[in-house]
């Protein structure tokens, strides 16, 4: 259980896909003006990277490789996740309709995101690199990317209240100052660099 708690942890924090990697910009700007619509997003991305990841892992292990068919990768894997968003936006146009309003265009958008697309491609990088890395290792990594998605949408839905109500000059308002708290927000995560090596140890 520890290095897969490692795993989750670095996911999280040490290698953050927004903060650290700087994939899924999009929807990170777009949709953290309130929180609510944040979190939602961030559920919606969490789902989906875990259930590609429960797709696409075995696909790939046991179709695409073992038949030579690893240029086949990315197709298969936009495919599945393209499924999966249209299977989020049914239900929640259904059963969540004011979540699916606010969201608007974000979320088809996460058919495209790179952050999702990211994760599967870079769970089979890992479990082609080390064979430790399995089908556990990446379903933990995925819900920790998802998760660190969370954190930073909600952590900079926060900052973006606070300067609503913040005295800006008028040069800087709008997407200058935002991509300004964007990047204070990701340094602030360098904090966190090897802390959970030091923590779990690698």
């Amino acid at each position: 259980m520890k290095p897969y708690l490692a795993i989750i942890m670095t996911a999280i924090l040490t290698e953050n896909f927004v903060l650290s990697k700087f994939l899924g910009i999009c929807p990170f700007l777009g949709v953290s003006k309130k929180l609510n619509t944040a979190l939602g997003m961030s559920v919606a991305v969490t789902f989906v990277m875990a259930m590609a990841t429960a797709v696409t892992y075995p696909i790939n292990a046991r179709l695409l490789e073992p038949n030579g068919l690893g240029y086949l990768q990315m197709i298969v894997f936009i495919l599945v996740i393209a499924a999966l968003v249209q299977l989020v936006e049914t239900v929640l146009k259904k059963y969540v309709p004011s979540l699916y309003s606010a969201l608007g265009i974000y979320l088809p958008l996460i058919t495209t995101n790179c952050a999702v697309l990211g994760v599967v491609l870079l769970n089979v990088e890992k479990a082609a690199a080390d064979t430790a890395f399995g089908f556990g290792a990446s379903m933990f990594n995925s819900v920790g990317a998802g998760l660190g998605f969370m954190l930073a949408m909600v952590m900079f839905s926060g900052v973006r209240g606070k300067m609503e109500s913040s005295d800006i000059p008028k040069f800087m308002r709008g997407l200058p100052i935002t991509l300004v708290a964007a990047a204070l927000v990701s340094l602030s995560f360098l904090g966190f660099g090897g802390i959970a090596e030091n923590i779990f140890g690698n």
